[in-house]
């Protein structure tokens, strides 16, 4: 009876820690935000994003009756549109409090994931930390970029497989591709995730909890072996299972529900301005990418089908190798494939570093990683790296110095750093999948 007690005494306390991190969270959010509004009107340097004040525009003109498109440099879903119309007739920041809003229910997410694998209740509070109290993190809510609600999306889709809802995770899934292309990295290992090993009719998968994780090195069996004829040939067998069929038939059909509406609304301008515009973006300004200068020398003419295929094959093969590595260990898997895909990405801004932030914490209770000294050293060699590039981009940005080689050798550094970062999590990472394996009596007779 006593253990009862103090055992409900412990839970009471770790849900109060975590409510008042959450209400601290809040509050330093909101005064961001009204910072933001006071900063705008009274400095020349703006806290908002522009991207916020796209985005309104586009609301206000949803709300005329008017297409979003005609707003120049509105590339998103109209969705985003939409739900940011309380602008145009509740308060402009309106849009900053629902992203930040997102923001909050993200670190509410990386709780309930690491809950349901188990994690102890100081390391999940350590993790969401990692998320709610990035400078980074917190200021894209703030300043009013939508991205705090596609990963708020991303970890609600690892939630419901993880809780055997798949037809509804599926609809999510399909949904979050539709208002942002890149998810669509995810769709291969969440089809080998969908095992039949771990998914049966009317049942919850089982998730190995954090305390019987592997002490060892990722080196262990993991992945699929491509020499062995026999698991191949289990695998290809087992490819078209139910769940992976329904799975892709409802995240396509809600992908093209969402899509065949907005194009019937606004017809071949949504369809290129948000889709089609960012599978074939090559943009000439400078940014992160390390492919940023040659676009930049070559923006007038068309590439030629092999450059094209330099820039996406590396990028394609990584994404093959690290799904086929860590597959059954999907939230690590999203998180490198994340990150592997910014890095060699043709454009990359700011904004896309939150796509893997918010992915950070759900890795880090299995990361034998110490914060001292290589987990700093990995910090501050990866700040020092966008430092280094943010000051050369200054220098050609607001000084008017032609300085773009010691940019895009700023941007091959800034790439190194991202490429050695991510190795060494690699291999820092203890190997853990998400589901128990159960075998069942189809791969008994294979063997």
């Amino acid at each position: 009876m006593q253990n009862r007690k103090s055992e409900t005494l412990i839970r009471a306390m770790e849900v109060l820690n975590f409510r008042s991190l959450i209400i601290f969270s809040a509050f330093l959010r909101v005064l961001l935000i009204v910072y933001g509004e006071w900063q705008d009107a009274h400095m020349e340097v703006r806290y908002t994003d522009v991207d916020y004040l796209v985005f309104s525009d586009a609301a206000a003109l949803v709300v005329a009756g008017k297409s979003p498109y005609k707003r120049s440099t509105y590339r998103y879903s109209p969705l985003i549109a939409f739900i940011l119309t309380p602008n145009s007739f509740i308060h402009r920041s309106w849009g900053k409090f629902l992203f930040s809003a997102s923001d909050l229910l993200v670190g509410y997410f990386i709780r309930t994931i690491l809950k349901l694998r188990g994690v102890p209740d100081n390391l999940s509070i350590y993790s969401v930390i990692v998320w709610l109290f990035n400078p980074f993190t917190f200021t894209i809510g703030t300043r009013g970029n939508c991205e705090p609600i596609i990963c708020a999306i991303i970890l609600w889709i690892i939630i419901c497989l993880m809780r055997g809802h798949l037809y509804q995770g599926a609809v999510w899934y399909g949904l979050v591709v539709h208002m942002r292309i890149y998810p669509i990295i995810y769709a291969l290992p969440i089809v080998l995730v969908l095992d039949p090993n771990h998914f049966h009719p009317g049942k919850k998968p089982f998730i190995i909890d954090w305390n019987s994780r592997q002490h060892k090195s990722n080196g262990s069996s993991s992945g699929i072996n491509f020499f062995d004829p026999k698991r191949l040939w289990v695998l290809f067998q087992s490819i078209f299972t139910r769940s992976r069929i329904l799975f892709g038939l409802i995240s396509a059909a809600t992908f093209f529900f969402f899509t065949g509406i907005f194009f019937y609304l606004y017809e071949w301008e949504f369809l290129h301005e948000a889709l089609l515009y960012h599978l074939t973006r090559t943009d000439p300004r400078h940014n992160f990418s390390i492919y940023f200068y040659h676009i930049y020398l070559n923006y007038e003419r068309e590439f030629s089908v092999l450059e094209k295929l330099i820039s996406f094959l590396p990028q394609l093969i990584v994404q093959i190798v690290l799904v086929f590595r860590f597959a059954q260990d999907f939230p690590f898997c999203f998180f490198v494939q994340t990150v592997a895909f910014v890095a060699f990405n043709k454009v990359i801004t700011a904004q896309y570093f939150v796509w893997f932030f918010c992915l950070l914490p759900l890795i880090l209770p299995w990361s034998k990683m110490k914060l001292k000294w290589e987990g700093i050293f990995c910090i501050l060699l990866w700040i020092g790296a966008q430092t280094h590039w943010l000051f050369w981009g200054y220098m050609l940005e607001f000084k008017g110095k032609q300085v773009f080689l010691q940019l895009w050798a700023a941007s091959l550094l800034f790439f190194a750093a991202n490429t050695y970062v991510m190795i060494t999590i690699i291999l820092r990472h203890t190997y853990s999948p998400v589901f128990k394996r159960l075998v069942t009596s189809r791969a008994q007779k294979t063997k």
